[in-house]
């Protein structure tokens, strides 16, 4: 048994948080790790990586090779267009130098298998109720031979709700179409750019994310270098939706949130990669970790 008796990741207690930016009733609060000593990491859409269907074309599995000179970081949720079908990858994944593994990715696209074509990062993550669709799924199957596998009916379901939701036609029931809000919606529109054009705070590793008072979720790196190839996809994906409740953030609520994850109880394995991961789901939502010799790579929490 580690040294924090299996709690999600003790750091977090000591995290920092600053003064949110509220765009179209979701506010971002950003959070501040202490320095913990990771070595150069490869990672965001630019990162040197090559993606690839295995022979047999599975649908719920890639291939990964690293050719560069540092370790790779996939982040769970990132968007891969293309291939047989769009997916989306079920972990994080830090990819050693050299190295080629086999990630388990799910489908985000329902109605296209075949023309196959050159996979490319999309611009918006996934969105966060289908990813939380997804992590309950892989949380519940830690551990187990069925190990990081999502549930595809439950995620096909997932998307359609979205894509009604958002009022968006897709051809292919593909969840990348949801960003069609940015140009229907004027306002969200403006908020993402603006946001986007920020980035970043000097020194922030991450954010945490309300509507209103109610917590939704929570996307922290182990440096501040590592969340900034992925803030504006991450950004747009949380500003896709719409509010689901109003009234004013609450700091003191955010980092009662924070000392909370820290301690959930969680299932530990060897990354598929370098790394371990960890993982937790409880009533109140599901969080994905991963860590590198007990520092923080990417951490993950989705309310429900």
């Amino acid at each position: 048994m580690s040294k924090d008796h299996g709690h999600f990741f003790p750091n977090l207690d000591g995290a920092a948080i600053g003064r949110p930016i509220t765009r179209a009733g979701i506010s971002f609060f950003p959070v501040y790790l202490m320095e913990n000593g990771l070595p150069e990491i490869a990672t965001g859409p630019t990162a040197e990586r090559v993606i690839d269907e295995l022979g047999d074309a599975s649908v719920g599995d890639l291939t990964l090779t690293n050719p560069g000179e540092a370790p790779l970081l996939l982040v769970e949720g990132e968007q891969f267009v293309g291939g047989k079908q769009n997916r989306t990858i079920n972990v994080s994944v830090l990819v050693a130098a050299g190295a080629t593994v086999k990630i388990p990715v799910t489908c985000l696209e329902q109605g296209r298998w075949g023309r196959r074509r050159d996979f490319r990062p999309a611009p918006t993550h996934t969105p966060r109720r289908v990813r939380r669709t997804l992590r309950d799924a892989v949380a519940a199957q830690a551990g187990t031979p069925y190990a990081r596998r999502g549930a595809q009916s439950e995620v096909w379901g997932s998307i359609e709700g979205e894509l009604d939701q958002m009022g968006t036609s897709s051809p292919t029931a593909a969840i990348v179409d949801t960003d069609e809000v940015f140009r229907r919606d004027q306002g969200r529109g403006a908020a993402v750019e603006e946001l986007v054009r920020l980035g970043p705070l000097p020194g922030q590793c991450g954010f945490v994310v309300a509507h209103g008072p109610r917590i939704v979720g929570a996307e922290i790196f182990g440096a501040p270098e590592l969340l900034k190839p992925h803030w504006a996809a991450l950004v747009r994906s949380y500003l896709l939706e719409e509010p689901t409740a109003r009234g004013w953030p609450s700091p003191e609520r955010v980092l009662r949130a924070l000392r909370g994850i820290s301690r959930a109880e969680s299932k530990r394995s060897a990354g598929l990669g370098l790394g371990q991961e960890r993982h937790y789901t409880s009533e109140k939502g599901a969080g994905q970790a991963l860590t590198l010799e007990g520092a923080a790579v990417h951490i993950s929490v989705l309310s429900r």
